[in-house]
């Protein structure tokens, strides 16, 4: 299978999670919210604040959904490596509030992680692509 075909999937399979996990606190953020890994939540109605992040990861999903079936490979490369950040601070908001240390490092950490390495494979794949000489056009005689 070419590096090609593995980075499509890759980065399918994060458009279809951060979607998935997105619309999961759009449309039940009380249920959702829990496996974020913070100790507690604030009393009250917070479901605006939770449907916020839901927002924000399906953002990010259609952002490298546009890119990936567009085929702006060197750009999806580049928005992977940033929304890597995204995941990095929610592990890191985890860790600063006492929460779930496995939660931080297993979801969020992992996350970030994996976004990252497929990031930079989709940048090797277009720095390979980019690389191919080319030939020069024929001229009319």
């Amino acid at each position: 299978m070419s590096l090609k075909k593995i980075n499509t999937v890759l980065t399918a399979a994060f458009i279809l999670f951060i979607l998935w996990f997105g619309t999961e606190y759009i449309l039940n953020p009380q249920t959702t919210a829990p496996g974020y890994g913070l100790p507690s939540w604030p009393p009250g109605d917070g479901d605006g604040f939770l449907v916020v992040k839901g927002i924000r990861d399906v953002v990010l999903a259609l952002v490298l959904g546009v890119l990936l079936v567009t085929g702006h490979r060197r750009a999806l490369g580049w928005v992977l490596l940033v929304e890597a950040f995204a995941a990095y601070g929610d592990m890191a908001n985890v860790l600063a509030h006492h929460g779930s240390v496995a939660t931080a490092f297993g979801v969020h950490g992992l996350t970030a992680t994996l976004m990252l390495v497929t990031g930079l494979l989709v940048m090797r794949e277009t720095r390979e692509a980019g690389a191919v000489p080319q030939m020069p056009a024929p001229q009319p005689a």
